[in-house]
């Protein structure tokens, strides 16, 4: 009896031993911290409500908004604000370009912003120095202004060329276009390099569903607007997170 019962536990726990062995170690890819400071070179001080953004995003593809890899808010305080970056190396590719993009806000009021391309090699140890420039009413370019735009890019449907849709702002505040299918109106308020798109209307014509798909993401692209720029011919609409939500060309 004591025969069988030792062979039991010497045999009995062999399947269970083995099945521990069996099971592979866990692995997590550890996270990479990208660290640095932001500044600017005016000698003013930050409101108490400011918040400074940082993101590193995959700047490869002219024809794409940038893909955020990671993203930091903090307090702003008062500059240098220092900022660290968590991100997956593991996404990072060779032969790709990446780039750090700044902002400081307040009550939604865009104050600094990165107005050149900072950038970086995201696996890099180096510490980085990103410095901003004051918006002010000034940098409002005026041809915006009476401009007629064609939509290049929409959010959530990417590069469109077909049907032709187009985007313009008065002085007055009114805007308006053609859309993918129909004529459409609205508000918007510019303050700086800030805007703001509201009371969107439009006709009532029925087209094809993947044209009214398209003409549904760029109303509700136009009331996300929060920030715009013009540069060399090119109008560029993000939302209040500083995503590229809307591209232009201006028309002929």
């Amino acid at each position: 009896m004591l025969d069988r019962i030792a062979e039991f536990f010497i045999f009995g726990f062999v399947p269970l031993v083995v099945g521990m062995l069996a099971v592979p170690e866990l692995s997590v890819a550890a996270e990479k911290v990208l660290k640095g400071e932001v500044l600017y070179r005016e000698r003013i001080a930050l409101p108490p409500n400011a918040v400074l953004s940082v993101q590193l995003a995959d700047v490869s593809l002219t024809d794409a908004p940038a893909a955020i890899l990671g993203e930091r808010k903090v307090p702003a305080g008062q500059v240098p604000i220092k900022f660290e970056i968590s991100f997956d190396p593991q996404v990072i590719q060779p032969n790709m370009t990446y780039a750090l993009q700044a902002r400081i806000t307040a009550d939604d009021r865009l104050l600094f912003v990165t107005d050149t391309r900072h950038q970086v090699d995201p696996l890099s140890d180096a510490p980085q120095t990103v410095m901003l420039k004051m918006v002010t009413p000034s940098d409002k370019p005026a041809a915006v202004f009476g401009q007629s735009w064609l939509v290049e890019y929409i959010d959530g449907i990417g590069v469109i060329s077909e049907p032709q849709a187009t985007f313009r702002i008065s002085e007055a505040g009114k805007a308006g276009g053609s859309g993918p299918c129909n004529v459409y109106f609205a508000t918007a308020k510019l303050d700086g390099s800030t805007i703001a798109i509201s009371g969107i209307g439009s006709t009532f014509k029925a087209c094809a569903p993947d044209v009214m798909a398209e003409e549904k993401a760029l109303f509700e692209a136009l009331a996300k607007a929060a920030s715009y720029h013009v540069d060399a011919g090119k109008l560029t609409i993000a939302d209040k997170d500083g995503r590229d939500i809307l591209r232009f060309n201006a028309a002929s």
